[in-house]
């Protein structure tokens, strides 16, 4: 790949570019994006960031933001010269879970964004890092800085969003799939399956870490973007 390429880093729910800054500091020519605030559709999403994009990039998602890169995967696939799909999955909502994340917005409609965010928060970090302050904390405050209003938008895009499984087969870059070994809510098996269905995707597993493996094993993470980022492009570029 050509080292000027821009890497542009999507957030997930409730997240912005704080996420994203064991990468910024490491990595070169990343643009870590902003968080999606009360945008109500994935496809919204999309289209806000392919606006304001370069005109050719690298391209990584995390847990919801790999489903709108995936979004952006469909509406222009000739501008992203790599994908990475980071702690997520490719299904459609399943049964309870538009009642368990509406059960989590009630709570924070009557109690705040602290509230919900304690609720949700803890199970997205593998068991042994819940209890370190000095890596939770800062990701607690930007999910609660993020709002009820945000959350409540953006579980309307999750809820409502398209199908994507038949695109897998069709993406013709180099693909990384990430995910943390103690991943709980997109888990390493549910990866593999849908890794399987990209051709030539490289899965990688990274151990100790959840579901916010970007601040979670930021050295390990990083060593696999920069193999991915290596690799030949459909063009043959180095």
């Amino acid at each position: 790949m050509h080292d000027a390429l821009p890497l542009l880093m999507v957030p997930g729910l409730l997240c912005d570019a704080r996420v994203f800054e064991p990468q910024s500091a490491s990595l070169a020519n990343v643009i870590a994006l902003a968080g999606h605030g009360t945008r109500d559709s994935l496809g919204e999403m999309a289209d806000a960031i392919l606006a304001d994009s370069p005109p050719r990039f690298a391209l990584l998602g995390h847990s919801m933001g790999a489903r709108v890169a995936m979004e952006i995967w469909r509406r222009a696939p000739e501008r992203i010269d790599r994908l990475a799909l980071v702690s997520t999955g490719t299904h459609l909502p399943r049964e309870g879970e538009a009642a368990k994340r509406h059960e989590l917005l009630d709570l924070g409609r009557c109690e705040g964004a602290g509230a919900l965010v304690d609720a949700w928060l803890p199970p997205m970090f593998a068991p042994a890092h819940r209890g370190d302050a000095a890596l939770v904390n800062p990701i607690r405050t930007m999910c609660v800085e993020q709002g009820v209003d945000a959350y409540a938008a953006q579980i309307a895009a999750l809820l409502t969003r398209p199908e994507i499984d038949s695109l897998l087969p069709a993406i013709g870059v180099p693909v990384l799939v990430a995910v943390g070994e103690h991943d709980g809510w997109a888990t390493p098996e549910q990866h593999a399956a849908f890794a399987a269905r990209i051709p030539g995707a490289t899965l990688t597993i990274i151990p100790g870490a959840g579901h916010m493996l970007p601040v979670e094993a930021p050295g390990p993470f990083n060593a696999a973007i920069r193999d991915w980022l290596a690799a030949p492009s459909s063009t043959g570029d180095a």
